[in-house]
């Protein structure tokens, strides 16, 4: 059913005006984003299939649509580019959205934040990702820097790099991250090791490792939480 043949009430901008966003559903949200669906098909149709499994021809709900990138994107009928550029904005406005909180406070004093901001990240990404939170005394984001990519190990991940970046932006604590495409969030012996490496490799120049955080499509894990760092 088209939306102008919805009652006011149950059209997605109304009902966002007049109960607010967390009263629709993601369809209708991302109805909202889209605007406009394409012949033959109105715009809720066109978002709920885009939110729709992947075995079934969209890409798996709010998340995987959000992560996908613009090559996946371009290959999607109903997206044309305006469309497009929408979704990509609406992913980087969120990364930076996050990375201001962080930069504003300290790192802790919003962990969620943290994990949410490492999942629009590196959660989707379809190859391992070590990346690094640089943070200044009071543990407030200075920068995120992608260091290494492929199967991570302490033979893969030099530390040496690691300590060079944290010298580069003078940071006094980190936060590593790492995503398992697997969809599994817990650690292996190897993420321990690493941790440990990078751990030592660090205090030689009084920079402190707070966690190692490892994320997946949905899920993340906290190695501090787990007693590992």
């Amino acid at each position: 059913m088209p939306l102008k043949d919805l009652p006011p009430d149950a059209q997605p901008r109304e009902k966002l005006l007049a109960r607010g966003p967390a009263a629709l559903a993601d369809a209708e949200l991302l109805a909202i984003v889209l605007r406009t669906g394409m012949a033959g098909k109105g715009v809720l149709q066109l978002a709920q299939e885009l939110l729709a499994p992947p075995h079934q021809g969209g890409f798996g709900g709010i998340a995987g649509l959000l992560h996908a990138d613009a090559a996946q994107l371009a290959g999607t009928r109903g997206l044309g580019p305006a469309k497009r550029a929408e979704l990509l904005a609406v992913l980087e406005l969120s990364r930076r959205a996050l990375a201001q909180q962080l930069a504003e406070r300290a790192v802790f004093d919003s962990p969620q934040a943290v994990r949410d901001y490492l999942q629009l990240h590196l959660a989707a990404r379809s190859h391992e990702v070590f990346a690094v939170l640089l943070l200044d005394s009071q543990h407030r984001l200075i920068a995120m820097e992608e260091l290494f990519r492929g199967t991570l190990t302490q033979t893969s991940v030099y530390p040496r790099e690691v300590v060079l970046r944290a010298l580069h932006h003078q940071a006094a604590a980190v936060v590593l991250a790492h995503n398992h495409p697997s969809g599994s969030v817990q650690p292996s012996r190897a993420d321990e090791a690493l941790t440990q490496t990078l751990k030592s490799a660090l205090a030689l120049v009084d920079v402190r490792v707070l966690d190692h955080v490892i994320v997946a499509p949905g899920a993340s894990l906290s190695m501090a939480e787990q007693g590992l760092v």
